[in-house]
């Protein structure tokens, strides 16, 4: 693939800079270079390790040990180039933040591939890239934000009392790097300002002071983050947020950009339909490599810092599943409610994977909300769902019973009875709850915290169904509904 690539950078503003862009080229052939053994984002440390391997017998690449965490996993340290401008890139400091981690061994595979020759050697002849995947490995292999002494690491910059907190500054400051990639996922509830779109990506250029004073350092991290902005446009069109820029002295994206490193914060949040966050690695690799490219070429010099202030901030207004205009009974009268609820999800014991406990979040006026999916349920009723009248021997009963669970829903049952359920099932697989043979179905009376299992009824008949905060169409086959499990409760 040594073919002159095209120029599709665009105007930005009020300026038009022309450049070899690389961008879209990356895009179409990303399928080539993603790493497929990281398939999953409940990523662990020893999957790293063979791909680690493979690059230490690579003799573009330094792999190096520079720490370990508290339980003696091995940080590493992975280089290539040979420019004078380092660029240090750094993951997973939240061991539950792993999105960025697998983009980075995408982009092992891209910079270790015969293709895109000429863009590579402008990268590295002009840049020295250095990475630090998964920081909080001990964190990552129980998919949890903190580290074993219970710290959050993105807050011990000042204390350094983690060794990985240690390992992370002193890593900085030997490579005294030019730019800095500081790499996390944020919660998929987050929004771009005023709208209903995800922010699938967020930035940052943190602040030095409480001042928020911009100095070339600064600066440059902001130009970058517009050039990667613009990237973004064209695949996440108004999907792009900007985090709240307040000095915070303990954290160390505010501090790396102290103490001289342009510092690009990247959040990776939500993609509708990505739960595995795959379409958001993809734009990971191809905003990240095109973020080197432009600074190994040195052209986003010319950006404009007012456009960093144009990318409309973050917030924080969005459910999985929206209901609207839903009439709700009480007490015999009738009540207009929108009810928003989102997907909780519950790890396995390994952590490996997970199973989701619905709670409702907030109802009442829910305009200046949205959701993954909405539902405008003017003229439906909500009712509550029943019990099937006959308890169920066991499971693998059930399973001879051939149930249809749409069908089940349609006559108003949202709860099957089964007298042995295995003590090693976590939820139910159907889209109806499993409960034991004592257990008691409280009354439905909505409210914030409780599961989400209810019925819209329309002119006397269950026309959907809410299972664990997941909307089911009766009129369809409930194959077609994206769904993942119901509760079991014993």
């Amino acid at each position: 693939m040594k073919t002159k690539l095209v120029l599709l950078f665009a105007c930005i503003g009020l300026y038009c800079q022309a450049q070899d862009d690389i961008t879209s080229q990356l895009y179409e052939t990303y399928e080539t270079y993603k790493e497929t053994s990281l398939d999953k984002r409940r990523i662990k440390h020893h999957q790293l390790q063979p791909l680690l391997t493979k690059y230490r017998v690579d003799p573009q690449f330094t792999v190096k040990v520079v720490g370990k965490s508290i339980e003696g996993r091995d940080l590493s340290l992975i280089s290539i180039g040979r420019g004078e401008t380092n660029v240090f890139l750094w993951s997973q400091m939240h061991g539950d933040e792993p999105t960025a981690t697998q983009a980075i061994f995408d982009i092992f595979n891209f910079l270790d591939s015969a293709d895109f020759t000429a863009e590579k050697e402008e990268i590295l002849n002009n840049l020295t890239l250095h990475f630090l995947p998964m920081l909080n490995p001990d964190g990552a292999e129980r998919y949890q934000r903190r580290n074993m002494l219970g710290v959050d690491i993105n807050r011990d910059a000042l204390r350094l009392q983690s060794p990985e907190s240690l390992t992370l500054k002193r890593v900085r400051d030997s490579l005294n790097a030019d730019f800095g990639f500081n790499l996390h996922d944020q919660s998929t509830y987050y929004n771009a300002e005023r709208t209903e779109k995800p922010a699938t990506i967020s930035y940052l250029a943190p602040a030095y002071n409480y001042e928020k004073d911009i100095d070339e350092i600064r600066g440059n991290a902001m130009k970058v983050i517009v050039f990667m902005n613009n990237i973004l446009q064209q695949y996440a069109p108004g999907q792009v947020g900007r985090y709240n820029d307040d000095f915070e002295p303990r954290a160390f994206g505010d501090n790396i950009q102290k103490w001289g490193t342009s510092t690009i914060l990247i959040e990776s949040g939500g993609y509708p339909n990505d739960v595995e966050k795959q379409e958001i690695r993809k734009l990971n690799y191809v905003s990240i490599l095109s973020a080197i490219y432009t600074i190994a070429k040195e052209n986003y010099k010319d950006i404009p810092l007012a456009d960093y202030e144009a990318i409309p901030e973050n917030d924080r207004k969005l459910f999985d599943l929206k209901i609207e205009n839903a009439t709700y009974e009480l007490l015999g009268k009738p009540y207009i409610l929108d009810i928003g609820m989102n997907r909780l999800e519950v790890a396995i014991e390994d952590s490996s994977d997970f199973w989701y406990s619905s709670r409702i979040i907030d109802q009442g006026d829910l305009s200046t909300y949205y959701g993954y999916e909405t539902f405008d349920a003017t003229g439906y009723t909500i009712r509550p769902g029943k019990v099937y009248p006959e308890p169920i021997k066991s499971m693998s009963a059930l399973k001879a019973m051939g149930t249809d669970p749409v069908a089940l829903l349609k006559d108003g049952y949202t709860y099957l009875r089964v007298e042995k359920i295995p003590m090693n099932m976590l939820s139910s697989p159907l889209p109806l709850h499993i409960i034991g043979k004592a257990y008691e179905v409280p009354e439905l009376n909505l409210e914030v915290g409780i599961n989400p299992t209810f019925l819209l009824e329309k002119d006397g008949k269950p026309r959907y169904a809410v299972v664990n905060g997941f909307l089911i169409d009766l009129n369809e086959d409930a194959k077609s509904t994206v769904f993942k499990n119901a509760m079991i409760y014993r």
